[in-house]
C-alpha cells in the first residue's frame, strides 16, 4: 500500500516539470488523473532524440506512469464542468500553464478553491506568477543560462557550459512534489487547503545553495581558468581525464598522496588548499599528461588501493549494467500494453512500510475517460453524448 493511496491528484500540466512531479505522487500510490486535451498533451507529439515508440513516445512514457488519462476540452463549458466535478473529489490540483491561462480556462486557484476549499493547489511557472518576466517562456536551457551556473565549469576560453540533463525542469519537479506533500501535511493538521507557487527560476537558484553563498557571503566570483575544471570553486584536480583507454574522474585528492602514486614530485610539495586553488591549471596539466600512460581500469585500481577519490566515466549502457544500480533497483521494468517491456528510472526514496510501485504505464490519450466519468456518476449514454459533441475523447476499447 503506497503512502499516498486514497489521495487523488488532478494533473493538468504539460512537458516535464509538472508531469514529473505528478508521476512521483502516483508512484507513492496516489490516484493521478491526467487531464489533457482531446488531441493529447503536448509531450505526446514531441520526443527527445526522436524516440517515438509505437503509440506512446519515450518522453511521454517516461513522465506519465501511474496515471489515468481523461481527455477533455477545457474550452467547452461542459468540459470545464466535468473538471470542476472532479475537483470536488481531488486532494491535489497541479498545473503549469503560463500566468493567466488557468483563469481563462476556469481552473485557477480561486475557482478551484471555491469548489473545494481543502484542495492543495500547485501552480508551476517559469519565473513567478507576477513580475517583469512573468510572461516569458519557462524553458530549461534558457533558465540554465539565467541561473549563473554555466560559468562554474569548463575553461575560460570555452562557451558557457550547459548541463546535459533537463536539470531546471527536474529540480522544479522535485520542488513541486515537496510542495504537494507539505501542503497535504498542513491540511492533515489544520483541515485547510492552500495555494503553493513554484517557479523554475527560484528552483534553480536555490539548488545552488553552496555555490551562490560562496559569492554572496564569501565574496568570491566565478573564475574559470585555462584547463577544463568541473567546478570553479573546487580545488584541482577536479575533472574528467583521458587515459590510455577510457576516461576517469578525479575529485580533489590530497596532492602529496596523488603525487606519490603518479610519480609527480611537484605535487608532493604543494599545499592542498592554497596551491589546489591558485595553481589549478598547472596541476591539471601535470595530472592529465601522466594519466595518458595507462588505461582507466588500471589507474582506478591503483587509486582505490591508496584511498584516492576517483571513479569511471559511464555511458548509459554502463549505468544500466552497473552492479550497484542493479542492486538498488534504480531502474524499474514493467509491461506496457502498446510499448511492450519498458525500463525507466524508478522512485529514489525507499519506504519500508509503504513502498512505491508501478501500477500502470503511461496512458493512451483518453484511455480512462469512460472509467473516470463513470466514477462521477455519468451514464454510458451521457458519456456517448459528450463524445459525439467533441467535449471529451476516449481511447477505443
Amino acid at each position: 500500500m503506497g503512502v499516498l493511496e486514497g489521495y487523488r491528484v488532478l494533473d493538468l500540466s504539460i512537458a516535464m516539470s509538472g508531469p514529473f512531479a505528478a508521476m512521483r505522487l502516483g508512484d507513492l500510490g496516489a490516484d493521478v488523473i491526467k487531464v489533457e486535451p482531446v488531441t493529447g498533451e503536448w509531450q505526446r507529439h514531441v520526443s527527445a532524440g526522436g524516440a517515438r515508440g509505437h503509440r506512446v513516445n519515450v518522453s511521454f512514457l517516461s513522465l506519465n506512469r501511474n496515471k489515468r488519462s481523461l481527455a477533455v476540452n477545457l474550452k467547452d463549458a461542459e468540459g470545464r464542468r466535468l473538471v470542476h466535478e472532479l475537483a470536488k473529489t481531488a486532494d491535489v490540483f497541479l498545473q503549469n500553464y503560463r500566468p493567466g491561462v488557468a483563469a481563462r480556462l476556469g481552473v485557477d486557484y480561486e475557482t478551484v478553491r471555491d469548489i473545494n476549499p481543502r484542495i492543495v493547489y500547485i501552480s508551476i511557472s517559469g519565473y513567478g506568477e507576477t513580475g517583469p518576466y512573468a510572461s516569458w517562456p519557462g524553458q530549461d536551457l534558457i533558465l540554465q543560462g539565467m541561473s549563473g551556473a554555466m560559468f562554474s565549469a569548463g575553461r575560460q576560453a570555452d562557451p558557457p557550459q550547459p548541463s546535459p540533463m533537463y536539470v531546471v525542469d527536474a529540480v522544479t519537479a522535485y520542488a513541486a512534489f515537496e510542495a504537494a506533500l507539505a501542503g497535504l501535511l498542513h491540511r492533515e493538521r489544520t483541515g485547510e487547503g492552500q495555494l503553493a507557487e513554484v517557479n523554475m527560476l527560484d528552483a534553480i537558484v536555490t539548488l545552488q545553495m553552496q555555490e551562490m553563498s560562496v559569492f554572496t557571503v564569501g565574496g568570491l566570483a566565478q573564475q574559470r581558468t585555462s584547463q577544463p575544471h568541473a567546478h570553479c570553486f573546487i580545488r584541482a584536480p577536479y575533472s574528467a581525464f583521458a587515459t590510455a583507454e577510457g576516461y576517469l574522474i578525479l575529485a580533489f585528492p590530497p596532492l602529496a598522496r596523488l603525487g606519490g602514486v603518479l610519480a609527480i614530485p611537484e605535487l608532493t610539495q604543494m599545499d592542498d588548499e592554497v596551491d589546489g586553488h591558485a595553481r589549478r591549471d598547472e596541476i591539471h596539466r601535470l595530472v592529465a599528461r601522466r594519466l595518458l600512460d595507462r588505461p582507466a581500469s588500471e589507474w582506478l585500481a591503483l587509486f582505490a588501493e591508496h584511498d584516492i577519490w576517483a571513479g569511471p566515466v559511464y555511458s548509459y549502457q554502463d549505468v544500466v549494467n552497473d552492479p550497484q544500480v542493479r542492486h538498488n533497483g534504480a531502474l524499474v521494468t514493467y509491461r506496457h500494453p502498446t510499448e511492450g517491456e519498458v525500463t525507466t528510472p524508478g522512485f529514489a526514496i525507499r519506504f519500508t512500510g509503504s513502498p512505491s510501485s508501478v501500477r500502470r504505464g503511461a496512458p493512451l490519450t483518453g484511455e480512462h475517460t469512460r472509467e473516470i466519468l463513470a466514477e462521477l456518476g455519468l451514464s454510458g449514454r451521457q458519456i456517448d453524448d459528450l463524445l459525439a459533441g467533441g467535449v471529451i475523447a476516449a481511447e477505443q476499447q
